[in-house]
């Protein structure tokens, strides 16, 4: 296993797939970097992760702001020396049809999904660079594979990363860089809480993720496996594209 002392910075981290990609990379041995906005849960976990014997440091940091990636790169280095891995996992969504015109929501998804990720990029780069190595795991989801109603913006989104770290990946042809996009379906988080207005339809939706949902801790498993043996695999209603350029 290459995972032991591999230092993972992670972001999104103070609740559902974050927060299992935490707690299991830690268990394996890793040094992990945490990054969310409710620092009062990134306290517990970080508490919680060094409860058990592991290393972990977090920060505050919101997506949108490319200063806070690069402070979450930067405390890496300082504390553990490297950054090996970014996972970029921070992502919100918003249901509903276009015809629904919530622009309000479109620029939120946008600014989080898709530049949330670029900042990210533009802040783990220049240090992979300069290493000569750097791992970027991206969480992005089935919606971008199989478009359905209601999640046109967000899958768009979705297909935006996926373009990008395709581009990136042709792109750099030292060797020095890998990317792997994990796609999740239905996964039982948080995530929909703030994604519907209307309750009715908010509550269906959350019965729906209890009962199809897949445990946070298996995205975070996978997650494990692409840092660990980044061989392409497709694991019940996850799918994992590791690609390589070199």
């Amino acid at each position: 296993m290459t995972i032991p002392g591999k230092v993972v910075a992670i972001t999104g981290a103070s609740s559902g797939i974050g927060a299992a990609t935490a707690r299991h990379l830690a268990a394996l041995g890793a040094c992990v970097v945490l990054g969310a906005r409710r620092t009062d849960r990134l306290d517990r976990l970080v508490a919680e992760i060094e409860g058990s014997g592991g290393r972990a440091v977090a920060a505050r940091v919101d997506v949108t702001a490319p200063d806070d990636l690069r402070s979450l790169v930067a405390l890496a280095v300082e504390r553990f020396g490297r950054l090996d891995v970014l996972v970029g996992n921070a992502g919100i969504s918003r249901i509903g049809t276009v015809a629904e015109l919530d622009v309000a929501g479109w620029s939120a998804m946008v600014d989080v999904n898709v530049k949330g990720i670029l900042h990210g990029i533009a802040a783990a780069l220049p240090v992979f660079t300069r290493q000569g190595s750097g791992h970027l795991v991206t969480v992005v989801s089935t919606a971008g594979l199989k478009i359905v109603p209601t999640q046109a913006v967000y899958a768009g989104t979705k297909n935006a990363v996926r373009t990008l770290l395709e581009g990136l990946r042709q792109e750099s042809t030292s060797g020095a860089l890998r990317t792997t996009s994990v796609s999740p379906g239905y996964v039982r988080t948080e995530f929909v809480d703030h994604a519907v207005d209307d309750p009715a339809v908010r509550e269906q939706v959350q019965r729906d993720m209890a009962e199809l949902g897949l445990d946070p801790g298996a995205v975070a498993r996978a997650i494990a496996f692409a840092i660990d043996q980044p061989d392409d695999v497709e694991i019940g209603d996850l799918t994992i594209r590791p690609t390589r350029q070199g």
